[in-house]
């Protein structure tokens, strides 16, 4: 069986998230929303659940820190010891505080490549990847409230389109996938 997407397109902020409440008051799941800017609050009204970017962060920076000292104990105590300013090259923790700023730029560095990464990766969005916007004009002045009758089996059609038609929608589209 296809499964049958309705686009509601709205003119403003205001009246999409007002839609949205009330869609998800009488039990519709609402899957996703298109618009040209953040909405600050849509997510919890739709049910979207926070990220867990930060987590990834703090792991990718972790491993950014842990390479930066296996790196530089090799290169630095290991592999070719220097004198330089008269600090002693035999260990690694008697020279730690000549080297935090490696560490830190280091961590840094696997951090955000880590989180840029894994933010295309999770999103679809990679270079050469087609677009999943339903409709051009979200990206000028439109929303767009994405509603899957595969989600919403629950009620009927008749229902459905009328709990929609009354939110205030300028255009409403349906498409067959």
């Amino acid at each position: 069986m296809a499964d049958k997407v309705i686009y509601a397109m709205y003119d403003d902020d205001d009246t999409l998230m007002n839609g949205a409440k009330h869609l998800v008051k009488e039990g519709v799941k609402v899957s996703d929303v298109y618009s040209p800017m953040p909405l600050h609050g849509i997510d919890p009204i739709i049910g979207v659940e926070p990220t867990r970017l930060g987590i990834a962060a703090f792991l990718y920076g972790l491993t950014g820190t842990m390479l930066a000292i296996i790196g530089i104990r090799y290169m630095m105590i290991i592999d070719w010891p220097m004198n330089i300013g008269g600090k002693p090259n035999f260990s690694l923790h008697e020279n730690m505080l000549s080297f935090v700023p490696i560490f830190f730029e280091f961590t840094v560095l696997c951090a955000a490549h880590g989180m840029a990464i894994t933010y295309l990766l999770r999103n679809k969005t990679l270079p050469g990847m087609p677009a999943r916007n339903p409709d051009p004009r979200t990206t000028d002045d439109k929303f767009i409230i994405e509603i899957k009758s595969s989600e919403n089996a629950h009620i009927e059609d008749k229902k459905l389109s009328d709990l929609i038609k009354s939110t205030g929608f300028i255009e409403i589209e349906e498409k067959k996938y």
